[in-house]
């Protein structure tokens, strides 16, 4: 059987077409956008999917992840602004947003952005105490983030964290702010045993004043009540009534005996010579009672007297 040169012309131009065919589909995968060149020059971005490119005119360029990625930030030296040594590593997350600007824009879109998150780290944690760096990390953070992130932009790329991991200062450094701070808290602790013994005393004296104004008060009570007796007295007195004086000096005999008798120190208890006349006025009491009480009874027979009827004599009519 023999073949004209049609017969394989045709065959060969197939495979050629099918080839063609074939070298001009391009599949993009999910989280990637892949830049097309022609000649040399960019002209557009072929997005997850399919996609139909011109064979030997047009070639797939930069090949640029999509998702957020993350670079890891290795561990440098950084002097503070009080003239502190700390090893700081820290970790930055990133987002292509414009394939063709991360592809065209700048030369190892990775390697640039590592330098300039650790240029920034030395900027940023230099220009501050070393107190002030440990204790506000996710102010530095912020900083951080917002420094790099618009020096980054022209790249087409956002940066969504920048994060300091560890701050290590030298041993020497941490046993001094060991010792700091322990005798930070036991000044504050001093502080607070000397505020609590203030408000003890503070306390104390308090109740002392209100004890005092209460003994006061008690004793100028007390006063008045002696200065109205002995006004009382004094008015009895003075109307001539001789059992008033007597009952008022016995009254303060026996409270003077009653304080002599009571003492601890006392075996033995001479009584003055006025105890005579305390014995007296005693009797004199006792003979005001007798004569008030004979009084009473002489009045009272009278009235029974003057309720009793009268018994006509025997004899009588």
């Amino acid at each position: 059987m023999d073949f004209s040169g049609l017969d394989i012309v045709i065959p060969v131009l197939v495979v050629l077409v099918l080839l063609l065919i074939f070298a001009g589909i391009k599949t993009v995968p999910q989280g990637f956008n892949y830049t097309v060149e022609r000649f040399g020059r960019y002209t557009r971005t072929l997005t997850p999917g399919l996609n139909l490119i011109i064979p030997f005119i047009d070639r797939l360029g930069a090949k640029m992840n999509m998702m957020e990625q993350v670079l890891d930030v290795p561990t440098q030296e950084v002097i503070t602004r009080d003239n502190a040594i700390v090893a700081v590593d820290g970790v930055a997350f990133f987002q292509v947003l414009n394939a063709p600007q991360a592809a065209y824009q700048v030369s190892g879109l990775q390697n640039a952005i590592l330098n300039l998150t650790m240029t920034n780290i030395r900027s940023v944690m230099g220009s501050m105490d070393l107190d002030e760096l440990l204790s506000n990390r996710d102010a530095i953070n912020e900083r951080l983030l917002k420094i790099v992130d618009d020096a980054a932009s022209p790249w087409g790329i956002k940066m969504t964290r920048v994060e300091i991991k560890d701050i290590n200062p030298p041993a020497n450094l941490v046993e001094s702010m060991a010792r700091q701070m322990m005798a930070e808290r036991n000044k504050r602790a001093q502080i607070l045993e000397a505020e609590g013994l203030k408000q003890a005393q503070v306390l104390e004296a308090e109740g002392r004043k209100e004890a005092a104004f209460r003994d006061a008060e008690a004793r100028e009570r007390a006063a008045e009540a002696e200065a109205r007796a002995t006004q009382v007295v004094s008015e009895a007195i003075a109307k001539g009534d001789v059992q008033a004086i007597n009952y008022f000096v016995a009254q303060k005999y026996t409270e003077a005996l009653a304080k002599i008798g009571s003492a601890t120190n006392s075996k033995v208890v001479l009584m003055p010579m006025e105890a005579s006349s305390l014995i007296g006025t005693l009797g004199g009491i006792g003979e005001i009672a007798k004569e008030v009480f004979r009084a009473e009874g002489t009045a009272g027979a009278q009235r029974l007297a003057g309720r009793t009827p009268r018994v006509p004599p025997e004899g009588g009519n």
